[in-house]
Parts: structure tokens; C-alpha cells; sequence
């Protein structure tokens, strides 16, 4: 409502309220200092576009996860750009993150800032040459709050000089430039490898013979895949082909690893997308699952990225779109990531037989009935499908990873008791975290001891 129309409805009455005007023309000046309305971003908009330039600058990653990150990192380094992760958090991270956040921001953000905020102080870097990469997004999560907030804090320490490149998928990747065709095929590429290679550490490092192996191998793997993806001057052919070999090499070093012959139960993470895939954020909760006995499966970054695409669809379809250049270009972009992803990935279907990625639309379909995607967006969404899905391959549990005071994870939890009557009473408990310390091993104990009976009495044996 307007100043004009409250006017215009005659409502009000002469009453005096607290400054001494009546009601009527106090809400009339309150009305006038409302900014106005803005429209909703349409699909392939971005509420965050700023012209940038970082060629000559370092750019920094955060951890997501870390292999993630390094092999993003890498495919910038394939344009030419000087990208790199940084180093992995500690208390400190928390201290700095939280002397610029109130604590009504999310627990990924105040990681995030204080990532930054270390490095600056650590590294003694001149804000010149300085860039720190940051995804945005529309849509309700506080996630699309973070630019704003890292670049005021750094503009309040004198950082102005300092880049934050705001990436986002709404508007193609504008951000990085006039070289972003150039990366996202290659990035994408990055995702997929990431993916692989943690999958391969998680269904490994429970049965190691040798403690520490597993991660030395997972090491030596981003580094062989980092060094393909980081080659310049290359063809989108010719870097699939040494991707395609280099994941080879590392499918041998991990078959190579001695394991034990274990009947552990298998739990499925699902959750907030940071803080399940950020090790420092969730107090490293597989590592404790792990060590208590059990096999982790881990949703990765490739579901976020597809479930991305198929949302810009749906915003297509809503905004009667359908068949536009941007539908077009949106469609021609998802078969070629598919054809990508089975190329990299057709070598490893005998060794991932039993742990098949759902495609996307299952995840959304199996949600459906709790959660509908037309009304809900984002993790709650894929948590919740997620979960079902992982049901039906044979999981024993679920485990559901999400910052204290999350959207997604409130409302999951909300969810997940029906959930879990509806389908054999499988266990399922979301693990909230905030940085406070709590008797983590206790809880995970407590959950697996439940999975344990379940798996002892489920129906739907382990695909």
C-alpha cells in the first residue's frame, strides 16, 4: 500500500499515538520512507551484478568441501586466473567471524567471513591484488546475504581495493566475465571429478587396513586430477580425454588400498549443503560415524548443481517462458552436462553398482508428498527426497547436517518423524551445529546403536 492509497481508504482515526501526530498522518510519513517494492528476479536474473575485473589478482575459495574447492580452483587456474583454496579453519576462523557477525546470521556465513578475515591478517595481502570468490543466489535463504555483508565488512576495514566476485547461476556466471563460457564447461567437469574421487573415500576409508592411507591416496588424486583440469590452451575434447585416463590412474590407486571385510550399516547424509560438505563446520561427524563403525554416503555437489538447472526450468515454465532462448539455451546446457557426467563417470559403474546418484527428479518426486517443490525451495527439498531415496537403496539411517537456526533443517526435522513412520520406521535425526562444543560421539553413538537395529530387522535389503 501506498502513501496514496492508505489516503485514499479514508481508515484511521484522530487518535494521538507516541509522537504526538495522529495515526493517520504518522502512517502516511512511515509509508513515505518505505523503500518501494521491487519486482521478483525473473530466472536469469541476479538481485547481485557488479562489474569486476580479476585478472592480475589472487582469487581465494572456501572450503566446500575441500577437494571441491581445489578443484575448482583449478579450473580457474585453466583461464589463466591465480586461484587458490584457503588454508583449512581453525578456532580462529570462529573468533574473527564472529567479532563482524550478531548471531542471527547462519553458521556457514560466520565461517565464511572469518575464512577471509584469517587470511587477510595472515597473509599480509594487498587488497589490490586481492579477490575472494563468493556464489549468491536468490531465493529465501540467508545464503544470498553473504556478499552484502562481506563486503561491508571488508569496506570497514579499509579493504575497498579488495574484490568479492559474486558469482551466481541466474545470470550465467556474468561475474567471472567475458571468459565464462570458457570455465563452466570445465568447472562443471571439476564438480563431477570431485564427486567421484570423495565418493571413492568414503566407501574406502571405513575398511582401511592401514589408518590414513585412504586420505593420502584421496590427496594424491586431486592432485592428478588438478593437474589436468589446470592445463590451459587445451580443448574441451582433449581435457576429457586426460580427465577421463587421470580418473583411471586414481580408480587403481584406490583399488589398490588393503580393506577388511566388514558388515557395517550404511548411513545417508543428507542436509544444509555448506555444512555437510565443510568438514570444520560439522566437527567432522563422518569421521565419528566412521570410527564407530559406520559407512557413510554422502549427497555431493553435482545434486546442487542439477538441481539448480531443473529450478531454472520450472521459473521458465512460470514465467510462460517455455521455448525461449533462455529455455533453449538452459536445455542445450543440461545435455551437454549430462553427456559429461556419464563420460566421466561410465568407468565407474562397477565400482558405485551399489551406490547409484539418484537423478534429481527422483529426489523431487519422492518429496513431493511432504514437501511439493512448486511451494518449497532449496535443501529442505532435497533433504527430504533425499532421504526417501536413500531408503529404498538399503540405507540404515539417515543423518541430516544443518546449521543451528537453519530454514531447511527446522523444517526437515518438522518432517522427518513422518517420514520415517511411513517408510519402516527407518532412523533419522538431523545434527545441528553452531561452533559450540558438544558430546558428539555420545549422540552419533546413540544413533548408530538405533541404525544397527534397524539394519537387523529392515525390509529393503542394501541395493
Amino acid at each position: 500500500m501506498s502513501a496514496e492509497d492508505f489516503e485514499q481508504t479514508g481508515t484511521g482515526t484522530a487518535t494521538q499515538n507516541g509522537n504526538g501526530k495522529g495515526s493517520t498522518q504518522a502512517a502516511r510519513e512511515a509509508l513515505k520512507g518505505m523503500p518501494k517494492a521491487q519486482t521478483a528476479h525473473g530466472a536469469d536474473k541476479s538481485p547481485v551484478r557488479e562489474d569486476v575485473d580479476i585478472k592480475g589478482r589472487t582469487l581465494w575459495l572456501t572450503h566446500m568441501p575441500f577437494g571441491g574447492s581445489f578443484m575448482l580452483a583449478a579450473a580457474f587456474r585453466s583461464i589463466g586466473l591465480d586461484a587458490r583454496v584457503v588454508p583449512s579453519e581453525d578456532a580462529r576462523v570462529l573468533e574473527l567471524g564472529g567479532k563482524y557477525t550478531s548471531g542471527d546470521e547462519c553458521y556457514p556465513q560466520r565461517i565464511v567471513i572469518g575464512d577471509y578475515l584469517r587470511l587477510i591478517e595472515d597473509e599480509n595481502l594487498d587488497p589490490k591484488k586481492t579477490a575472494f570468490l563468493l556464489p549468491t543466489a536468490n531465493g529465501p535463504c540467508r545464503f544470498g546475504q553473504y556478499f552484502g555483508l562481506l563486503r561491508q565488512v571488508l569496506d570497514e576495514q579499509g579493504l575497498k581495493d579488495a574484490i568479492v566476485l559474486p558469482i551466481t547461476s541466474a545470470d550465467g556466471y556474468a561475474g567471472i566475465g567475458e571468459q565464462a563460457g570458457s570455465l563452466i564447461r570445465t568447472a562443471w567437469r571439476a564438480v563431477v571429478i570431485q564427486d567421484i574421487l570423495l565418493k571413492l573415500l568414503l566407501m574406502t576409508r571405513p575398511y582401511e587396513v592401514n589408518a590414513g592411507e585412504t586420505d593420502r591416496v584421496y590427496m594424491e588424486c586431486l592432485e592428478v586430477m588438478a593437474a589436468v583440469i589446470e592445463r590451459q590452451g587445451v580443448t574441451n575434447k582433449e581435457r576429457l580425454a586426460d580427465a577421463k585416463a587421470g580418473l583411471l590412474r586414481c580408480k587403481d590407486k584406490f583399488a589398490a588400498i588393503p580393506v577388511k571385510k566388514e558388515d557395517r550399516p550404511l548411513i545417508g547424509v543428507v542436509g544444509e549443503i555448506y555444512c555437510r560438505l565443510n568438514t570444520f563446520a560439522n566437527n567432522e561427524i563422518i569421521r565419528h560415524i566412521e570410527a564407530q563403525g559406520g559407512e557413510c554416503w554422502l549427497a555431493g555437489v553435482a545434486e546442487w548443481v542439477w538441481y539448480t538447472n531443473d529450478e531454472a526450468f520450472r521459473r521458465l515454465r512460470e514465467e510462460k517462458r517455455r521455448m525461449s532462448k533462455d529455455w533453449l539455451k538452459n536445455f542445450l546446457t543440461a545435455r551437454v552436462m549430462e553427456k559429461d557426467e556419464e563420460a566421466l563417470g561410465e568407468d565407474f559403474h562397477d565400482v558405485f553398482a551399489h551406490h547409484r546418484e539418484a537423478h534429481v527428479h527422483e529426489v523431487l518426486e519422492y518429496s513431493r508428498p511432504y514437501l511439493p517443490r512448486e511451494g518449497s525451495l532449496g535443501e529442505m527439498v532435497l533433504s527430504t527426497g533425499g532421504a526417501i531415496y536413500l531408503y529404498h537403496q538399503g540405507a540404515d539411517g539417515i543423518v541430516d547436517i544443518s546449521p543451528f537456526t537453519c530454514m531447511n533443517g527446522i523444517v526437515t526435522e518438522a518432517i522427518y518423524p513422518r517420514v520415517s513412520r511411513e517408510h519402516d520406521n527407518i532412523p533419522i535425526r538431523v545434527f545441528y551445529f553452531d561452533g559450540t562444543a558438544s558430546d558428539l560421539d555420545r549422540d552419533v553413538g546413540i544413533f548408530l546403536e538405533l541404525a544397527k537395529t534397524y539394519k537387523r530387522r529392515k525390509k529393503i535389503a542394501r541395493s
